[in-house]
């Protein structure tokens, strides 16, 4: 997977990220655990690094899931490798 930099920052990201609103929020029912909790595995294995979620999209059920998908690669993202990047937005819609 190619990486680059995020902004004007050192964080090094992958190329590709993975948006998780659709496994919990948003585009009907929500995905089915152990298949999000996969999907989220498998593109980690794949080399992707940056996961997008939010608060909004459960709430907070979307952040549960994916920290449980990563909880096994805790040993590769612990510092100082910091493999892992999470973004994640707040505020309130109008």
């Amino acid at each position: 997977m190619k990486t680059r930099k995020l902004g004007n920052s050192q964080l090094e990201v992958s190329s590709i990220g993975l948006g998780c609103m659709g496994l919990s929020y948003g585009y009907g029912p929500a995905t089915e655990k152990s298949h999000a909790i996969g999907l989220i595995r498998s593109a980690f294995e794949q080399g992707v690094t940056l996961f997008d979620t939010a608060e909004a999209y459960g709430p907070y059920i979307n952040e549960q899931l994916l920290g449980e998908a990563v909880a096994p690669f805790r040993q590769k993202i612990a510092p100082p490798s910091l493999d892992l990047s999470l973004t994640a937005k707040a505020g309130k819609a109008a």
